[in-house]
């Protein structure tokens, strides 16, 4: 039997970026490292799904990430050309 996968949530912005609770995990995504977020609105960012175990998706913005990108960053060389 399978188990739902939980609602992600949107626990805190700041100026420097907003975590996220993942069941019982809770990440930070930086602005910095994740600049598609930068410029977006609280409900934008609020507006997450959680598709699959590894995966994310903001539909509001057309992002879709890894968890595991958001876990180690600095395995992902891909950087983003979005201006910050």
């Amino acid at each position: 039997m399978s188990h739902p996968i939980p609602v992600p949530e949107v626990t805190h912005i700041s100026k420097h970026g907003f975590w996220l609770l993942l069941g019982d995990e809770e990440l930070l995504l930086p602005f910095e490292q994740f600049p598609w977020f930068r410029h977006a609105t609280i409900d934008q960012i609020s507006n997450v799904q959680w598709p699959a175990l590894d995966r994310l998706y903001w539909p509001e913005l057309d992002v879709d990430l890894s968890v595991a990108s958001i876990r180690h960053p600095e395995s992902f060389p891909l950087v983003s050309r979005a201006a910050g």
